[in-house]
Protein backbone atom coordinates (compact mmCIF):
# COMPACT_ATOMS: atom_id res chain seq x y z
CA UNK A 1 0.00 0.00 0.00
CA UNK A 2 1.42 3.46 -1.23
CA UNK A 3 1.67 6.25 1.58
CA UNK A 4 2.23 9.81 0.74
CA UNK A 5 3.63 12.23 2.96
CA UNK A 6 4.53 16.19 2.67
CA UNK A 7 8.12 17.40 4.23
CA UNK A 8 7.53 21.05 4.38
CA UNK A 9 9.29 24.08 5.26
CA UNK A 10 6.96 26.57 7.57
CA UNK A 11 6.74 30.03 8.30
CA UNK A 12 6.53 29.65 12.24
CA UNK A 13 6.04 27.13 14.85
CA UNK A 14 2.11 27.89 15.02
CA UNK A 15 1.88 27.22 11.25
CA UNK A 16 3.98 24.25 11.65
CA UNK A 17 1.19 22.93 14.17
CA UNK A 18 -1.61 24.08 11.55
CA UNK A 19 -0.05 21.90 8.69
CA UNK A 20 0.16 19.15 11.12
CA UNK A 21 -3.16 19.74 12.34
CA UNK A 22 -5.05 19.79 8.56
CA UNK A 23 -2.83 17.15 7.08
CA UNK A 24 -3.62 14.09 9.52
CA UNK A 25 -0.03 14.08 10.75
CA UNK A 26 0.68 13.10 7.37
CA UNK A 27 3.64 15.83 7.11
CA UNK A 28 7.29 16.30 8.57
CA UNK A 29 7.71 19.61 9.44
CA UNK A 30 11.43 20.75 7.88
CA UNK A 31 14.42 22.58 10.34
CA UNK A 32 16.67 23.25 8.43
CA UNK A 33 20.26 23.65 10.18
CA UNK A 34 21.50 25.96 7.72
CA UNK A 35 19.62 28.68 9.11
CA UNK A 36 20.95 28.27 12.34
CA UNK A 37 24.29 30.01 13.60
CA UNK A 38 24.74 26.54 15.42
CA UNK A 39 24.04 23.36 16.35
CA UNK A 40 22.80 24.41 19.64
CA UNK A 41 20.33 26.95 17.87
CA UNK A 42 19.11 24.36 15.83
CA UNK A 43 18.33 21.74 18.81
CA UNK A 44 16.38 24.03 20.46
CA UNK A 45 13.83 25.22 17.31
CA UNK A 46 13.72 20.99 16.66
CA UNK A 47 12.90 20.47 20.45
CA UNK A 48 10.65 23.97 20.73
CA UNK A 49 8.18 21.87 17.81
CA UNK A 50 8.73 18.35 19.36
CA UNK A 51 7.45 19.63 22.75
CA UNK A 52 4.61 20.48 20.95
CA UNK A 53 4.23 17.27 19.20
CA UNK A 54 5.39 18.12 15.80
CA UNK A 55 7.10 15.79 13.54
CA UNK A 56 10.18 17.09 12.70
CA UNK A 57 12.68 16.33 9.98
CA UNK A 58 16.17 17.87 10.34
CA UNK A 59 17.32 18.84 7.13
CA UNK A 60 20.70 20.61 5.48
CA UNK A 61 19.04 23.80 3.85
CA UNK A 62 19.00 23.72 -0.38
CA UNK A 63 21.15 20.32 -0.17
CA UNK A 64 24.18 21.91 0.98
CA UNK A 65 26.74 19.53 1.82
CA UNK A 66 28.67 21.66 4.24
CA UNK A 67 26.06 21.07 6.59
CA UNK A 68 26.19 17.27 6.53
CA UNK A 69 27.74 16.83 9.98
CA UNK A 70 25.56 19.69 11.95
CA UNK A 71 22.65 17.51 10.30
CA UNK A 72 24.04 14.63 12.40
CA UNK A 73 24.78 16.71 15.27
CA UNK A 74 21.18 18.03 15.82
CA UNK A 75 19.68 14.28 14.70
CA UNK A 76 21.87 12.71 17.74
CA UNK A 77 20.19 15.61 20.53
CA UNK A 78 16.93 15.77 19.25
CA UNK A 79 16.18 12.65 17.82
CA UNK A 80 13.96 13.48 15.17
CA UNK A 81 11.42 11.19 13.19
CA UNK A 82 13.35 11.89 9.92
CA UNK A 83 16.51 13.19 8.83
CA UNK A 84 17.70 14.44 5.32
CA UNK A 85 21.29 13.56 4.98
CA UNK A 86 23.94 13.56 1.96
CA UNK A 87 24.70 10.04 0.83
CA UNK A 88 28.03 10.08 1.72
CA UNK A 89 27.09 10.86 5.34
CA UNK A 90 23.57 8.80 5.73
CA UNK A 91 25.39 5.71 6.93
CA UNK A 92 27.39 7.29 9.62
CA UNK A 93 24.41 9.03 10.57
CA UNK A 94 22.13 5.91 11.26
CA UNK A 95 25.22 4.86 13.35
CA UNK A 96 25.08 7.90 15.35
CA UNK A 97 21.55 7.68 15.86
CA UNK A 98 21.37 4.02 17.15
CA UNK A 99 24.22 4.75 19.65
CA UNK A 100 21.76 7.06 21.07
CA UNK A 101 18.87 4.69 21.22
CA UNK A 102 17.50 5.96 17.90
CA UNK A 103 16.91 2.97 15.82
CA UNK A 104 13.25 4.54 14.67
CA UNK A 105 14.76 7.70 13.21
CA UNK A 106 14.41 7.38 9.15
CA UNK A 107 17.27 8.90 7.64
CA UNK A 108 17.52 9.47 3.38
CA UNK A 109 20.10 9.73 1.05
CA UNK A 110 21.15 12.06 -1.24
CA UNK A 111 21.28 11.37 -4.75
CA UNK A 112 21.28 13.39 -7.90
CA UNK A 113 19.67 13.07 -11.07
CA UNK A 114 22.89 12.33 -14.20
CA UNK A 115 20.10 13.40 -17.24
CA UNK A 116 20.05 10.09 -18.65
CA UNK A 117 17.64 7.48 -17.02
CA UNK A 118 19.29 4.73 -15.27
CA UNK A 119 21.98 6.32 -14.06
CA UNK A 120 22.47 8.78 -10.85
CA UNK A 121 24.91 10.47 -8.88
CA UNK A 122 25.93 9.57 -5.04
CA UNK A 123 28.39 12.37 -5.48
CA UNK A 124 26.84 14.34 -2.89
CA UNK A 125 29.21 15.70 -0.28
CA UNK A 126 31.08 18.39 0.68
CA UNK A 127 34.24 17.14 -1.05
CA UNK A 128 32.39 14.23 -4.26
CA UNK A 129 30.15 16.76 -5.11
CA UNK A 130 33.31 18.15 -7.04
CA UNK A 131 32.99 14.84 -9.45
CA UNK A 132 30.69 14.82 -11.96
CA UNK A 133 30.55 10.65 -12.56
CA UNK A 134 27.52 8.41 -12.35
CA UNK A 135 26.71 4.71 -11.33
CA UNK A 136 23.56 3.29 -12.20
CA UNK A 137 20.37 3.39 -10.26
CA UNK A 138 20.55 -0.52 -9.38
CA UNK A 139 24.33 0.37 -7.94
CA UNK A 140 23.30 2.88 -5.57
CA UNK A 141 20.39 1.35 -4.39
CA UNK A 142 22.24 -1.71 -3.72
CA UNK A 143 24.89 0.23 -1.87
CA UNK A 144 21.64 1.74 0.18
CA UNK A 145 20.44 -1.21 1.24
CA UNK A 146 23.93 -2.79 2.33
CA UNK A 147 24.05 0.31 4.70
CA UNK A 148 20.76 0.00 5.82
CA UNK A 149 19.11 3.29 4.58
CA UNK A 150 15.60 2.90 4.14
CA UNK A 151 14.94 5.97 1.98
CA UNK A 152 16.23 7.96 -1.23
CA UNK A 153 16.03 11.40 -1.65
CA UNK A 154 16.28 12.40 -5.50
CA UNK A 155 16.91 15.87 -5.88
CA UNK A 156 16.51 18.10 -7.33
CA UNK A 157 13.63 16.44 -9.27
CA UNK A 158 13.37 19.74 -11.55
CA UNK A 159 9.38 19.53 -11.93
CA UNK A 160 9.00 17.28 -14.73
CA UNK A 161 12.22 17.56 -16.16
CA UNK A 162 13.68 14.10 -14.85
CA UNK A 163 10.61 11.84 -14.85
CA UNK A 164 12.12 9.25 -16.91
CA UNK A 165 15.14 9.25 -14.51
CA UNK A 166 13.07 9.23 -11.33
CA UNK A 167 11.35 6.03 -12.39
CA UNK A 168 14.36 4.37 -13.09
CA UNK A 169 15.26 5.16 -9.38
CA UNK A 170 12.07 3.82 -7.82
CA UNK A 171 12.01 0.72 -9.32
CA UNK A 172 15.96 0.01 -8.40
CA UNK A 173 14.98 0.78 -5.48
CA UNK A 174 12.04 -1.47 -4.69
CA UNK A 175 13.80 -4.09 -6.11
CA UNK A 176 16.56 -3.70 -3.34
CA UNK A 177 14.12 -3.62 -0.36
CA UNK A 178 14.13 0.24 -0.47
CA UNK A 179 10.00 1.28 0.07
CA UNK A 180 10.54 4.97 0.67
CA UNK A 181 11.58 7.49 -2.49
CA UNK A 182 11.33 11.40 -1.48
CA UNK A 183 11.38 13.24 -4.49
CA UNK A 184 12.17 16.97 -3.86
CA UNK A 185 13.05 20.18 -5.57
CA UNK A 186 10.38 22.13 -8.01
CA UNK A 187 7.76 19.37 -7.70
CA UNK A 188 3.97 20.71 -7.91
CA UNK A 189 1.34 18.59 -7.41
CA UNK A 190 0.13 17.57 -11.21
CA UNK A 191 3.97 17.00 -11.74
CA UNK A 192 3.39 14.33 -8.58
CA UNK A 193 0.88 12.64 -10.15
CA UNK A 194 2.71 12.09 -13.42
CA UNK A 195 5.94 10.73 -11.12
CA UNK A 196 2.96 8.47 -9.68
CA UNK A 197 1.83 7.28 -12.92
CA UNK A 198 5.62 6.64 -14.28
CA UNK A 199 6.12 4.14 -11.45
Amino acid sequence: MTQIKLNVLVADIKNAKEIVDATNGNVYIGVMVKSFASVDEAVRSVNEMQAMGIPVSVGLGGADPAMWSKVADTAIKTKPVHVNQVYPGAGYTIAALRAVGSEQTIVNALVKPSGIAGKVSILTGPMTQNYNEYISCAAAAAALSELNIPSVKFYPIGGDKHLGEVAAMVKAAVKAGITMFEPTGGIKVIQLVQLLKHV
